[in-house]
């Protein structure tokens, strides 16, 4: 079997899609982009895959917490690296 085969062939029928013009599309379920859409928008760095070796004890620690084990390792190391980045102030400034 070749990996092309794999592929699902899609349903859509993207002539007609293709042939409806702008001013046809209904965007009235699309809420209007604001000031206050963007004051309440948070950045969310992009993931990537690692292969990390950690004691047992530790994994068996972050999964006894239940689901998201993950997602709470990467907030735990987010943590420590915030803590680190912050400037440290000076004895005697303030």
């Amino acid at each position: 079997m070749k990996k092309s085969d794999l592929k699902k062939q899609s349903k859509t029928d993207w002539a007609r899609v293709d042939a409806i013009k702008d001013e046809d599309i209904d965007f009235s379920d699309i809420p209007e982009i604001s000031n206050d859409l963007f004051a309440k928008a948070t950045f969310v760095p992009a993931k990537q895959l690692v292969t990390i070796r950690l004691d047992t004890d530790v994994v068996a620690w972050l999964k006894r917490s239940g689901r998201g084990y993950q997602t709470r390792t990467n907030k735990i190391l987010r943590s420590v690296m915030e803590h680190q980045e912050k400037p440290r102030k000076k004895a005697g400034t303030a």
